[in-house]
């Protein structure tokens, strides 16, 4: 087995860690949506159990991503920042019953498996954390910030100039 493939169940009976460090452009699914492939995603994951006795991974995902701002069309750095906790079950039914069960939107429940491949789970997550739309506050380089200061001031003018 690979490093990045584990056996969820054993993993969280024995409460094992894995961490490491991977590149943004390893990720084929990610890639896509970065304005580059530069950048490096800090990441672990600790097998454990859940208070309800249910195979729990903790996932922990830590890094930047630099995606095109749909405003300028240029970069626009983006912190990823995540913690989640993926309960496992054997099958596609005993996740839904699971899920009812906890009734907890802090846990994902999700299939575990013999070989379950870590870094589908932290694309994916990265994936989840991306805005749908991502822009700058304030582009680089644009005279945005005047415009947008110009355009705050005008109602006021225009009804100064009228009570004159």
């Amino acid at each position: 087995m690979s490093a990045n493939v584990i056996d969820s169940f054993e993993f969280c009976r024995k409460h094992q860690q894995l961490r490491g460090q991977t590149a943004t452009a390893e990720f084929e699914r990610l890639t896509p949506e970065l304005a580059d492939s530069e950048g490096v995603l800090d990441w672990s994951f600790t097998g454990g159990f859940h208070g309800n006795g249910y195979a729990q991974l903790g996932m922990e995902v830590r890094g930047e991503v630099r995606v095109i701002c749909q405003r300028c069309l240029k970069p626009l750095a983006i912190p990823v920042v995540s913690q989640s906790s993926l309960v496992l079950a054997r099958n596609d039914s005993d996740a839904d019953d699971i899920g009812s069960r906890l009734d907890d939107d802090r846990v994902d429940v999700i299939v575990g498996s013999s070989a379950m491949d870590i870094m589908m789970l932290l694309e994916d997550e990265v994936l989840l954390v991306l805005p749908l739309s991502p822009r700058h506050d304030i582009c680089p380089d644009t005279d945005q910030g005047a415009e947008a200061k110009s355009q705050a001031d005008s109602p006021f003018s225009i009804l100064k100039n009228l009570k004159n």
